[in-house]
């Protein structure tokens, strides 16, 4: 839950969507927590990915490993372990306020095919 509150915050508080910390309880987290998937290394979180049914979500790395190829390796993971369970299309939503991950999904092959206005 810390992991990914530091991970959101910003771009949440940057877009004014409240709460900022959206997982604030453990029942938030366990409700998704068959599809949540952790780097970890000698104990530190490195990164996540959710991965629920064809859908990418909730892909973060944790501040100090950040342009380290992690985001890119949780992606291309969570891209192969979709396709692994029997998925052809892959979906994923990103902020526009996020360029660096924008950046990323296009770079692995992602088009847009949707905007959607945050209006809170």
């Amino acid at each position: 839950m810390t992991g990914y509150n530091a991970a959101f915050r910003p771009m949440r508080e940057a877009l004014g969507i409240k709460p900022y910390d959206w997982y604030h309880d453990s029942n938030a987290i366990l409700e998704k927590s068959a599809g949540i998937y952790l780097v970890v290394e000698e104990g530190a979180l490195i990164g996540s990915v959710a991965c629920c049914g064809n859908e990418i979500d909730d892909l973060f790395v944790a501040t100090r490993y950040r342009h380290k190829g992690y985001g890119k390796q949780l992606l291309i993971w969570a891209m192969d372990h979709i396709a692994s369970c029997g998925h052809d299309e892959l979906i994923l939503h990103v902020a526009e306020w996020n360029q660096s991950a924008v950046q990323m999904y296009m770079n692995e092959g992602f088009r847009i095919v949707k905007t959607d206005v945050i209006s809170v």
